[in-house]
């Protein structure tokens, strides 16, 4: 089949999902020599066995927003039999997530029927009844996934202090609650990484409203520095302004901009102008400010010598 009729059967036939099975794709009448055709020309991207995406569509995606869809391709390629679980199912609670790989989670290894596969990550854990629940993915498949507070615990016991903090200062933010992160870790026959949530639980903070914010307010602590006030509230003649970090006597505002990397964000004149005047009724208030990318989490030092230099001089 040529890639010309490939392509007009596929836009005419395609399901209206961004990942879609062999299957869902046989249904349509998109049979084997159009698939095989379509992939070859590069018209579908084959994501895992048995899972496919428009590759226009599909490369369109930020990297981050193709993660979310591999859990997708996952449940498609296997017929949505698996239990997703930590990184994974952070994904389906939506939590934020920073820097925690493409692979697909699963606890067990007999529920997806391709714990092996390259993109998979099996984990053999004890796993109460009650300790799942039903998710949708991004593409609206019902798949079932950890809860969330048991989600939380299996990532503080395999993430890094960072990685692990995100996801368990976003899932405060959305409601679940510390005390009950405490007295699950408490009960869990999981010994192993129990040191681990613990600290993290120590750690986490559900004011923070994005990864940054957490990364920035971590390793503030790293550096020493004396620690701000979270989500800072002033009040200003146009109203009340919330800063992500600041210290009041040093009248001294630190915001995390993010919108460059993990956010389909461009914000409108008006939004950029609204800014500009809060920032200038700041100013006159004799508040000073400090803003930082995500490429300066990268250079600690330089960001502790910024801070020590407005110290100074505020002193």
């Amino acid at each position: 089949m040529d890639s010309t009729t490939a392509r007009l059967l596929v836009s005419r036939r395609w399901p209206e999902r961004m990942v879609v099975s062999t299957q869902d794709l046989q249904d349509s009448g998109l049979d084997d020599r159009v698939l095989t055709a379509s992939v070859r020309a590069g018209i579908l991207e084959r994501i895992r066995r048995g899972a496919y995406a428009r590759a226009d569509e599909w490369k369109a995606l930020s990297p981050w927003i193709r993660d979310d869809y591999r859990i997708d391709a996952h449940a498609a390629g296997t017929g949505g039999r698996a239990i997703y679980s930590h990184a994974s199912a952070a994904r389906l609670h939506d939590f934020a997530t920073w820097d925690v790989g493409p692979a697909v989670h699963i606890i067990g290894s007999t529920n997806s029927g391709t714990s092996h596969a390259a993109d998979t990550v099996a984990h053999r854990l004890p796993l109460a009844e009650n300790e799942t629940v039903i998710a949708r993915t991004r593409d609206g498949r019902v798949v079932r996934a950890t809860s969330p507070v048991r989600t939380v615990l299996d990532c503080a016991r395999t993430l890094t202090v960072e990685r692990a903090a995100v996801i368990g200062d976003s899932a405060l933010r959305k409601g679940v609650a510390l005390s009950e992160l405490e007295a699950s870790l408490e009960e869990s026959p999981i010994i192993r990484g129990t040191a681990r949530a613990a600290r993290l639980l120590r750690l986490v903070n559900g004011l923070a409203e994005s990864a940054g914010e957490t990364r920035t307010r971590l390793l503030l602590a790293k550096l020493g520095i004396e620690p701000p006030e979270v989500q800072l509230c002033i009040e200003t003649h146009l109203g009340l302004y919330r800063a992500d970090f600041g210290w009041r006597r040093y009248k001294l505002i630190l915001e995390f901009d993010g919108r460059g990397k993990y956010f389909d964000y461009r914000p409108t004149a008006e939004v950029l102008l609204l800014e500009r005047r809060r920032e200038a009724a700041l100013m006159e208030l004799g508040w000073r400010f400090i803003r930082l990318v995500w490429a300066d989490l990268e250079h600690p030092e330089l960001i502790s010598a910024r801070l020590a230099a407005a110290f100074a001089t505020a002193a």
